[in-house]
């Protein structure tokens, strides 16, 4: 797994110890992580699209300050 590679020495013995507080090999634990980083990514990504809605419809005060602010013909 590249991701090993990436860490070093310090990096690799923190996580092989919550590894193996979590009963698992540090290779199955680093692509759990990785696996759970790319799920909250995408749900990051799914929510920040989903703010993006049309605008609401005015009320009828909303409606009626935009036609008196209007000019007369």
């Amino acid at each position: 797994m590249a991701k090993t590679q990436e860490l070093t020495e310090g990096q690799r013995a923190y996580e092989a110890r919550r590894a193996a507080k979590a009963g698992m090999s540090l290779e199955k634990w680093l692509a759990e992580k990785d696996r759970m980083k790319r799920a909250e990514d995408a749900a990051a990504a799914k929510a920040a699209t989903e703010d993006k809605k049309a605008p609401e419809a005015k009320g009828w005060l909303g409606r009626m300050l935009d036609r008196a602010h209007k000019p007369l013909k």
